[in-house]
């Protein structure tokens, strides 16, 4: 981005409008764990072109996906990788900072993924969060390609019990910051599956008040596995 950015923990929170993803814990909790299955439409498509970092949507024609895999036990995330986007990076757990919002990656640390670590594990029963920066003042970070990803593009968590949970993206959206649904984009479309939801900044960047007016929101779920020997579960 050319614009400037605010500086410190300001530039944090603004230019990467985490301010779209206060939800008190209660709401989380409730979010991550009581809300029925959603859809979430695509964004149309003079939205989308009206924003640089718009998302993807569902494909125009039908596209087989593949089924859902069981969920697995819990274990925590270490490293994210989406080979479309030719992106490996390191997953930390955080949690809510004190007014309520996701505790981002810090910000001298641009290439790492944060795991909300209240919620779901990758891979288990539910919807895991993982949120990342979109860019800093100097440079893209680590989700700035997070919109080109499409229904059917494959993402792998590796875990710390050895195995990797490999997902399959189902759609890719953008929500505005005024019309951000907590329950739509945090809770699980199907309680019998286990969900992955992959979150930055999108829409156009506002140097005035130095943040973004959107989210991108990738949601996949668990189509396979590996286990710790390399031995493949469909």
């Amino acid at each position: 981005m050319t614009e400037p950015r605010a500086t410190g923990a300001g530039r944090l929170l603004a230019a990467l409008a985490w301010t779209v993803l206060l939800v008190p814990a209660w709401l989380w909790g409730r979010a991550l764990t009581e809300q029925p299955a959603a859809t979430v439409s695509p964004p149309g498509a003079a939205f989308a072109a009206r924003h640089p970092h718009a998302a993807a949507g569902r494909p125009g024609g039908a596209l087989a996906l593949p089924r859902a895999h069981t969920p697995l036990p819990r274990a925590r995330p270490r490293a994210l990788a989406i080979a479309s986007l030719r992106l490996r990076a390191p997953v930390e757990p955080r949690g809510l900072d004190a007014s309520g919002a996701v505790d981002p990656p810090p910000y001298d640390r641009p290439g790492t993924v944060a795991w909300y670590r209240n919620g779901p594990a990758p891979g288990s029963p539910g919807a895991a969060v993982l949120v990342g920066h979109l860019d800093t003042r100097h440079a893209p970070a680590v989700f700035h390609g997070l919109g080109r990803l499409r229904p059917g593009a494959t993402v792998q968590v590796a875990r710390e019990d050895g195995s990797t949970a490999e997902f399959t993206v189902e759609d890719v959206t953008l929500h505005t910051k005024d019309h951000f649904d907590a329950a739509k984009v945090y809770g699980p479309r199907d309680r019998s599956r286990a969900e992955l939801r992959l979150i930055t900044c999108g829409g156009r960047y506002d140097p005035r008040h130095r943040t973004y007016d959107a989210n991108v929101v990738v949601s996949a779920y668990l189509t396979g596995t590996t286990t710790a020997d390399g031995t493949g579960r469909a």
